[in-house]
């Protein structure tokens, strides 16, 4: 490496941004590290001009003066990676926020940006990744390797969604990784605390750019995520890492890519916006067995502005991911819990990763609910309705209800697939909608009971329907338990 054109200097710094010349040698996404007079400071080369180099600032840049002296690493910018991140809370740098040290000093280096697996390195989507939220499980279920968007307003419950799917991977061998962009620091404390207090911490690893951090820190953690869910993939682990949220992320990208000049495009974000989601979410992948058959299942967020999914972001990642869950501002309202819109909702893939006895129960559900939304809009009206119409209207508010959870409390499958089996098949029918609540709790309570040696939970976790012995059991339970 030619020493003279990797060294230059700080000609100009603005808002996280170091205008530096020299470093000829540089290439796009490089790491730098900036000499202060308070220690050494990262930055990444972004912009490659014939003269000059566009370094945003990783860290503090209050430090950052003209002058200083700037020194090409001639690597791309990296995080280590290792077991050892997993329980903690770091920044996009590898730094733990508890204890302001790197966590891991000695682990694999792995690029921040990476090139996506080819198909040759991927194979189909086949296996579950259970969310333990009936709507979502049962009518758009997420397979392990699938990129699922989780979209709507602020406030309808979209990180706690997200949360609930963390939850719900205990004892199921997979690492995930939450992503916070821009998030209040409280928020990602609280959302820490509640992890903690699950025991969710054991295989999770939060990455954390506060909405104080610097831009810079903001637009490159999504990669910093992935990054390190691409080390655990490499080794066969299933990881399911978490983007909250990618609106907040192009706002940073905006930010970063007008202080560098770049013209404006569309709602003034630069042109390479739709590039810069899509070569993450590409990375998302299930590894064929060659490659250890490893998995990174996506789940990014983003926030609408009065459901407008016509936007200019929104349409994007909608665009790049294989599905959407769609959280409607007038169900959360109205006291739907988790507020999924199912009609406007889509899995595009993961029906084919879908368990049979799922499949099985749940065919009928997604009909109903749809069918309920459309007929609703009469009902209010207070004219005359046939029977028939009148008993679709009743079946889609015993769905609706059916399908309302608390939050922090997913569903083992076995549980799901028994609840809705015993709606499709008629036990509910005669159950008022407001002790259906209860109607689950106690008849999940009888369920464990009564299948004490786990024929239902076997079969279904299996991957078979509920027929010939399963059945026959879980039609005795569900006859012999009565509400109290």
């Amino acid at each position: 490496m030619n020493e003279i054109k990797n060294i230059g200097q700080v000609i100009e710094i603005r808002d996280g941004i170091a205008i530096c010349n020299g470093l000829s040698e540089i290439g796009y996404g490089g790491e730098v590290v900036i000499q202060t007079s308070n220690g050494d400071v990262k930055g990444q080369a972004l912009n490659l001009e014939e003269d000059r180099v566009g370094v945003i600032v990783l860290g503090n840049y209050l430090s950052v003066k003209a002058g200083d002296k700037v020194i090409n690493s001639g690597e791309i910018l990296s995080i280590n990676a290792s077991d050892l991140l997993i329980g903690k809370t770091i920044n996009a740098l590898g730094i733990n926020l508890e204890t302001g040290e790197e966590v891991v000093k000695k682990g694999i280096r792995m690029p921040l940006e990476a090139k996506a697996p080819g198909i040759i390195e991927r194979k189909p989507v086949t296996r579950p990744l259970q969310t333990g939220i009936i709507s979502i499980d049962a009518t758009i279920p997420v397979g392990k390797g699938q990129r699922e968007l989780v979209i709507g307003d602020r406030q309808t419950g979209k990180t706690a969604v997200c949360i609930d799917t963390i939850l719900n991977q205990k004892g199921k061998d997979t690492i995930c990784i939450y992503v916070a962009i821009g998030q209040k620091a409280a928020k990602i404390s609280q959302i820490k605390a509640q992890l903690d207090k699950e025991g969710a911490m054991d295989y999770t690893i939060i990455v954390a750019a506060n909405a104080s951090d610097p831009t810079a820190m903001q637009y490159i953690s999504p990669y910093s995520g992935v990054a390190i869910a691409e080390y655990f993939a490499n080794n066969g682990q299933d990881v399911l890492i978490i983007y909250d949220d990618l609106t907040k992320h192009a706002f940073a990208y905006r930010a970063i890519s007008l202080l560098l000049e770049r013209p404006p495009g569309r709602e003034a974000y630069p042109g390479d916006i739709f590039y810069l989601h899509s070569r993450l979410l590409e990375r998302a992948v299930q590894l064929s067995d060659e490659k250890g058959g490893g998995s990174i299942t996506a789940l990014p967020v983003v926030e609408t502005q009065a459901g407008d999914v016509a936007a200019y972001i929104p349409t994007n990642i909608i665009s790049i991911t294989d599905g959407q869950i769609f959280l409607d501002t007038e169900l959360f309202n109205s006291g739907q819990r988790p507020a999924v819109n199912i009609g406007t909702s889509v899995s595009r893939v993961g029906s084919s990763a879908q368990l049979k006895a799922t499949k099985q129960v749940a065919s009928k559900l997604k009909l109903e609910l749809a069918q309920f939304r459309e007929l609703q809009a009469f009902a209010q009206f207070g004219s005359e309705l046939d029977e028939v119409t009148q008993k679709k209207i009743n079946t889609g508010k015993m769905m609706m209800e059916l399908v309302k959870q608390a939050q922090a409390a997913p569903y083992q499958t076995y549980h799901m697939v028994s609840i809705l089996y015993a709606a499709v098949n008629g036990y509910l029918d005669e159950v008022n909608l407001d002790e259906l609540a209860r109607w689950k709790e106690e008849f999940i309570s009888y369920l464990d009971n009564k299948d004490s040696d786990g024929v239902i939970s076997q079969a279904v976790e299996s991957g078979k329907k509920i027929q010939d012995k399963p059945e026959e059991i879980l039609k005795s339970i569900l006859e012999g338990f009565t509400l109290v």
